[in-house]
């Protein structure tokens, strides 16, 4: 058993050192894929309780697959391999310049092209307007989640396996995403205006 599970893992380490680009991507993007299943999945199930369910949104599955293989997942493989060429080290203040780095330069600009791509392919008017309401509040909750994920990334994953780490946390963290894209703003703001204060 033992023999095989190290078989199994040479290969694994074989496709990501010789094949980096369509490994990550791979991997990324059915960690995209497999999180908004389960968000629609359990919006079907124990929110919307229609009967009989609506049948799952196959676009936005398709949607998550491009972004999450197409374009998450080669912008962070590039960002990754300068990061632990520029910054080489587990010592503190490599691993405090790497997180910053990643969480107040790199995050920043995949939640917009996110929001902004996601409206493209939804066909939107306002390309915007989501990216403007629901930056700051996706933002914080990643500086919640990612900051302590990126830590142990930085300290104990081979760089090899970076993408594929990442890719593994972005399961959790694209819940937490599509949970979010699925906010209606404007009924949530709606609700807070007409709760009445209570004295």
């Amino acid at each position: 058993m033992g023999t095989r599970k190290a078989v199994v893992m040479n290969k694994i380490k074989y496709v990501f050192k010789h094949y980096p680009i369509l490994a990550n991507s791979v991997t990324y993007g059915s960690m995209c894929v497999l999180a908004e299943l389960s968000q629609q999945v359990i919006t079907r199930k124990y929110i919307e309780n229609k009967d009989p369910p609506e049948p799952l949104d196959k676009g936005a599955l398709v949607r998550y697959a491009v972004v999450g293989s197409g374009v998450n997942s080669n912008i962070l493989y590039f960002w990754y391999k300068w990061l632990d060429k520029k910054y080489i080290g587990t010592g503190p203040k490599i691993i405090f310049k790497k997180l910053l780095l990643d969480q107040f330069v790199m995050t920043p600009q995949l939640l917009t092209a996110f929001y902004i791509s996601m409206s493209i392919m939804e066909g939107k008017e306002d390309i915007f307007k989501e990216l403007k309401e629901k930056f700051v509040p996706t933002f914080k909750r990643s500086c919640l989640f990612w900051l302590p994920a990126q830590t142990i990334n930085f300290l104990f994953i081979p760089p090899v396996f970076r993408v594929m780490y990442v890719g593994t946390c972005s399961f959790i963290w694209i819940n937490i995403l599509c949970y979010i894209k699925r906010w209606n703003i404007e009924e949530i703001l709606k609700n807070v205006e007409e709760k009445p204060i209570e004295s």
